[in-house]
């Protein structure tokens, strides 16, 4: 589902992803972790096709992004940590944007739309602007924004952040129900027992580079993530 092989981006003289390379299978749930400014958040961008890199290639689904830029979208859900959404628009609007965007027809959007706002508890807020929401709301009318389209790859980055207890374990649910249907999950976070538990994959990055990589088990051992994670970043915990 995902292919990046190495992966360069620089700013300047600075590395701020250096010859990564990762692969997520169908039916994965990959966690990617590292220390603020490691280079997760540049890495998504770049997957997601809204930031460019000097070296290596990305191809998802098998499509590479570079070339074939609107074939990997449309497959492909992205959440940002901190969404950027309409705030002049009402929340139906802006998903009835999104779907617009995808082609959506009205009866499929009505559909997911329903569904996915009964599931996150939002159905009675659509009307209202979203400059009126929480920052929790926007984080769910963003993921719910970007499961309209049906897409067989999530990129979310820190997905968790500003959710209650309820819509996190929803987003889990829909994370291992994505891959239970073929699809695949690559997703930043800094909660590592989250990831532990989640995760089918993970991959650790620090100052650019992988620092490790693998199936879980073979990243954590005998041991804990956590333990793992502090060893490479070489901080006391």
């Amino acid at each position: 589902m995902l292919k990046i092989e190495r992966l360069t981006k620089k700013y300047g003289d600075k590395r701020a992803v250096d010859n990564l390379s990762l692969t997520i299978k169908a039916g994965e749930i990959c966690g990617f972790i590292g220390h603020n400014g490691a280079g997760k958040t540049t890495t998504i961008k770049a997957v997601c096709g809204i930031l460019g890199f000097d070296e290596g290639e990305i191809w998802i689904g098998g499509s590479s992004v570079k070339k074939e830029p609107l074939k990997c979208k449309k497959i492909t859900a992205y959440v940002p940590d901190n969404p950027d959404l309409y705030e002049f628009l009402s929340g139906m609007q802006h998903l009835g944007f999104i779907a617009d965007a995808f082609g959506i027809s009205g009866s499929e959007r009505k559909k997911k739309i329903d569904q996915y706002a009964q599931m996150f508890e939002l159905s009675g807020d659509l009307a209202s602007p979203v400059s009126s929401y929480s920052h929790g709301m926007k984080q769910k009318l963003a993921l719910i924004a970007a499961l309209i389209h049906d897409p067989k790859f999530l990129v979310f980055d820190e997905p968790f952040v500003g959710l209650d207890p309820k819509a996190s374990r929803m987003v889990k649910d829909l994370m291992r129900e994505k891959c239970n249907n073929g699809g695949a999950v690559f997703f930043s976070t800094h909660v590592l027992e989250v990831a532990e538990r989640l995760c089918d994959k993970v991959a650790i990055i620090k100052g650019g580079r992988l620092a490790a990589y693998g199936s879980m088990e073979e990243v954590k051992g005998d041991s804990s993530l956590e333990d793992v994670f502090f060893e490479l970043e070489g901080d006391p915990k």
